[in-house]
């Protein structure tokens, strides 16, 4: 058995079996259980972040959303520390989607999916911003994903 130590109080915690199953289940709740046979799973995800920077690049914010977990279920880090549902990503991004705004063209790069099958998949690239021809900014991102009946969608963002 590990123990697993909170720093904030300095004591103890011991992760029991029944946690480990109950927190399982947590990060399950919502999926579709099952994986079509002839899916392959690297290619839809691909696909779905191939959607996304579409939606991003036609100004489409609800496009952009649709690719995120549904309620508080996903999670994006911020300057402050993670921000929690769709509603808060669209705070966030709202004005680089308002009418007349300057928005630069996104583009994914080295992008790399592992799966964790056959429900969860982790995906590392780099993402690219340009405008009129010059980059304005890039970074490497980690997202996790995960199967829902809508299909795979996003439930931790992890870009700068």
């Amino acid at each position: 058995m590990r123990t697993i130590r909170r720093r904030n109080r300095g004591t103890a915690l011991r992760a029991s079996p029944i946690l480990l199953v109950a927190a399982l289940l947590a990060l399950l709740g919502g999926c579709r259980l099952e994986v079509g046979e002839d899916e392959d799973v690297e290619d839809s995800i691909e696909a779905m972040l191939r959607e996304t920077a579409a939606a991003w690049n036609a100004g489409d914010l609800e496009g952009v959303l649709a690719a995120y977990g549904e309620g508080l279920s996903s999670s994006f880090m911020t300057d402050d520390g993670p921000a929690r549902g769709r509603d808060a990503l669209r705070a966030r991004f709202a004005p680089a989607f308002a009418p007349g705004a300057a928005r630069d063209s996104l583009r994914l790069e080295h992008v790399e999916v592992r799966t964790l099958p056959p429900l969860v998949g982790i995906t590392t690239g780099r993402y690219v911003l340009e405008r009129d021809g010059e980059v304005t900014g890039s970074g490497w991102f980690t997202l996790i994903v995960r199967r829902t009946g809508d299909g795979w969608r996003i439930v931790h963002d992890h870009s700068p």
